[in-house]
C-alpha cells in the first residue's frame, strides 16, 4: 500500500466522520427547533427563550459586563 493510498484512506475516513457528525448536528438542530415550536404553542416567546439560552451560556462576568454596557447605551438613548 503506497503512502498516497494510506493518506487518501485516512482523509476519506475523516470526511466520512465529519459527514456523520454534520448529519447528527442537523438532527439536533431540528429537535431544538421542535422544542421552541412546542414552547411557542404553549404561549412562550421563542425569541426571548433564545436570548435566555444565550445568556445562560455566557460566563457570569461577561454577562454582567454586557448588561452594564447595554444599560449605559439604553440610558444614553433615553430607553432606560
Amino acid at each position: 500500500m503506497s503512502e498516497g493510498t494510506v493518506a487518501a484512506d485516512q482523509l476519506r475516513l475523516f470526511i466520512e466522520r465529519i459527514e456523520r457528525l454534520e448529519e447528527e448536528k442537523k438532527g439536533i438542530a431540528d429537535d431544538i427547533r421542535d422544542v421552541y415550536s412546542e414552547a411557542k404553542s404553549q404561549g412562550y416567546d421563542a425569541k426571548i427563550m433564545r436570548q435566555i439560552v444565550r445568556l445562560r451560556a455566557m460566563e457570569t462576568n461577561d454577562r454582567q459586563e454586557m448588561e452594564a454596557i447595554l444599560d449605559t447605551y439604553k440610558s444614553a438613548l433615553g430607553l432606560a
